[in-house]
């Protein structure tokens, strides 16, 4: 069966001319995906290959997992094509998660910061650490990514946590990461940075107030946990 091409519709139901027309909201994903690829290859139209790219997933909230290597394996999508996606769905989260933020919130207990922060790393593959630097009245004034990978004390340099903190002014940090496989159980490497990090604050006067580790629906609060694995006071 010969591929129908964008061309060949009528114009008023091709991807673009029915967002123009009913709104982006009245898209399907498959039309949606068209218009971020564009074109369509020499045998294939461009819904034809959003088509093959959600064959790919289970569901639509997979697509943020999609690599380049798998995109350009299916026939047609070539490397552009997939870079295209991949920044489109990075821009997409980028844009989300910075309508998200509220620094006016008071992050004055774990759950708080779980909450503020589990969105931001939720779907990450691999750990993420990140220092979040807070006013006196335990508002935020910015959190930085400082780490990327499997925490342990050579990757983690204090430095670079307490760097920010001077240049932002900060009355306080607050440090936290994410544990891929949902285990939000600390390793030995996480207690040690811990015990460090709170050392650090404690001698400089700016303190690590808490360490949260957050898994998938969960999280580890080192405050909460303190006498459990020794954290100096």
């Amino acid at each position: 069966m010969k591929d129908i091409m964008i061309k060949d519709i009528n114009e008023e139901e091709r991807p673009r001319e029915r967002l123009l027309k009913y709104g982006v909201n009245n898209l399907s994903n498959e039309e949606l995906l068209s218009i971020i690829i564009k074109t369509g290859s020499k045998n294939s139209s461009v819904k034809t290959l959003a088509r093959q790219v959600l064959t790919e997933i289970n569901n639509i909230a997979d697509l943020k997992d999609i690599t380049i290597n798998k995109l350009v394996n299916i026939k047609g999508i070539g490397k552009v094509k997939a870079i295209e996606i991949i920044a489109s769905l990075e821009l997409g989260k980028r844009v989300y998660y910075e309508n998200t933020r509220d620094f006016s919130i008071k992050l004055n207990n774990s759950s708080k910061v779980y909450e503020y922060f589990k969105h931001y790393l939720y779907y990450e593959k691999q750990e993420n650490f990140i220092a979040v630097y807070l006013d006196s009245k335990s508002k935020i004034i910015s959190y930085k990514t400082l780490f990327k990978g499997t925490l342990n004390t050579s990757c983690v340099h204090p430095r670079e946590i307490f760097k920010h903190a001077f240049l932002e002014s900060a009355y306080s940090i607050i440090v936290l990461h994410n544990h891929p496989s949902g285990d939000v159980s600390p390793s030995e490497a996480d207690i040690i940075l811990t015990n460090s990090l709170f050392e650090i604050g404690k001698l400089i006067s700016i303190p690590v107030v808490d360490h949260i580790i957050i898994g998938k629906n969960n999280y580890y609060s080192f405050y909460e946990n303190m006498h459990k694995n020794n954290i100096v006071e």
